[in-house]
């Protein structure tokens, strides 16, 4: 049986830098850098969301990267905080498209959905105690 060290997700930006700031200003995770070439491009970057770290990476033809485009969306991250209420009001004040306001869900937990500047598919979320737990 494998054993696993842990998991990266990667997220393709076309600007990598103003995605960075977003995230760090609309969600509150910490900022991991950003790493530029010898022209001063940026080619990928880092926040760090409660010990984990995402990757930002570059739009790149040869790597088969690219940002997500249209309404619909494949994929997105689901992350959990404290105080979900909080947390929208902060989202939406720095400008995160809102997909869907707080609502209970039927499997246990608190949640609201969110785009940022890209369209990349957010969801963040407070568990709620299950039948017997306090």
């Amino acid at each position: 049986m494998p054993r696993f060290g842990g998991i990266i997700p990667l997220l393709v930006y076309a600007d990598i830098t103003a995605a960075h700031d977003f995230l760090v200003t609309a969600f509150g995770f910490a900022p991991g850098g950003v790493w530029s070439d010898d022209t001063g491009r940026a080619v990928h970057g880092e926040v760090k969301v409660g010990g984990e770290t995402i990757w930002l990476h570059r739009v790149t033809e040869a790597h088969g990267m690219a940002a997500p485009d249209g309404p619909e969306r494949g994929h997105g991250l689901v992350i959990y905080v404290d105080d979900v209420e909080a947390h929208y009001a902060r989202a939406v004040a720095a400008g995160a498209q809102v997909d869907s306001a707080p609502r209970d869900q039927p499997y246990g937990q608190r949640e609201y959905g969110v785009r940022d500047l890209e369209g990349h598919r957010w969801w963040f979320a407070t568990r709620k105690p299950g039948p017997g737990e306090s």
